[in-house]
């Protein structure tokens, strides 16, 4: 493999000149991001070649001076430039000298895409406004309800100041979610997740899990454990914990999103099923409008939102890594009364 077969192989685009500034190299993806034939590029001054600007309109070559300034500077560090068609790129080089502080003899530029990054941005972007959001309104509902209750204590009954606290309560709940919703996003996003798992009875979680939820809505929650209570279901190996927020999204997503009676079953799931591993399947329906197949494969991303009410946009996201991180299974279908239908297994104790 000779040196442009190698250097069209490479995801970057690779751009070589030599101590003359004259090209002597340019890459096919470096060719497509520049508009010019590789070829053709061969034995024109590397400055025409790269013809990439900053946003003030000034040249990569004018500015970084690969060729001249401090006599041992060995690289150019990458940057943000922008293509002949307003496209973004990331552009480093390596400059190359026969002996240190000696003049350059080679130049070597890589040109990667910018979407990356800003893509990246954007989620950066989207997390700071979804904190900033979420974050705001129970601490002005706390600072709220203090300060009535700093202001006016001696003439607030206590059924109003146990209503005030049990309010600043709620919200320092809702807080202390959102903040452990941020980090576990945060440590599946990097491959750093814990779980510490253990046996444990999925009919118990569930049905905690089902009154807690009941306790805060007027809607109606259905759980079905089957004609024996859940006795017959097999103990599940998962970190209590995580179980917990895994079902409480998917329950409270239920309540929030969809419409009239939610309904969530638990049952076996046995050994040698063809899709799920053995263990326990949960499934959490309810009667709204369901969600369109054409949008299920972005359910689980994040900032994902289901229609206007609200929330962090983070739910099903962990929903989806915590599952997978059990080595269960998350899916979405159509609930027989046409509202969602989201369906996880979870491993049995064997």
């Amino acid at each position: 493999m000779d040196a442009q077969e190698l250097a069209d192989s490479l995801p970057d685009g690779v751009v070589v000149a030599d101590a003359d500034q004259r090209v002597v190299l340019v890459s096919a993806p470096a060719g497509r991001m520049l508009g010019v034939a590789p070829d053709d590029a061969v034995g024109r001054p590397l400055a025409e070649v790269l013809a990439l600007r900053d946003q003030d309109g000034r040249a990569w070559a004018a500015c970084t001076t690969p060729y001249a300034g401090i006599a041992t500077r060995s690289a150019v560090p990458e940057q943000s430039w922008l293509l002949p068609d307003g496209t973004e790129v990331l552009v480093a080089a390596r400059l190359h000298r026969d002996v240190r502080s000696g003049p350059v003899r080679r130049v070597a530029v890589t040109l990667r895409s910018g979407r990356g990054r800003a893509r990246l941005d954007r989620e950066r972007s989207d997390l700071v406004a979804t904190v900033a959001h979420e974050l705001r309104s129970p601490l002005t509902g706390v600072k709220g309800f203090v300060q009535a209750l700093l202001n006016r204590w001696d003439k607030l009954t206590d059924e109003q100041k146990k209503l005030m606290l049990t309010t600043v309560s709620a919200d320092s709940d809702r807080l202390t979610r959102l903040i452990a919703e941020l980090l576990d996003v945060a440590r599946i996003d990097t491959g750093r997740l814990q779980l510490y798992p253990r046996p444990s009875d999925a009919a118990v979680l569930v049905t905690r899990i089902v009154e807690s939820v009941r306790a805060g809505t007027a809607r109606t929650i259905e759980l079905d454990l089957g004609a024996d209570g859940g006795a017959a279901l097999p103990p599940v190996l998962v970190d209590p914990d995580k179980f917990t927020q895994v079902v409480t999204n998917l329950v409270e997503n239920g309540v929030r999103h969809g419409d009239g009676t939610v309904r969530v079953l638990l049952e076996a799931v046995p050994e040698g099923h063809e899709t799920d591993p053995p263990g326990v399947r949960i499934t959490v329906e309810d009667e709204g409008t369901g969600i369109p197949e054409e949008m299920r494969r972005r359910v689980f991303t994040k900032f994902w939102k289901g229609g206007a009410r609200g929330g962090s946009g983070l739910g099903l996201y962990l929903v989806h890594g915590l599952v997978r991180a059990h080595g269960g299974t998350v899916t979405i279908g159509d609930a027989p009364g046409g509202g969602a239908c989201l369906v996880t297994t979870w491993p049995g104790e064997g």
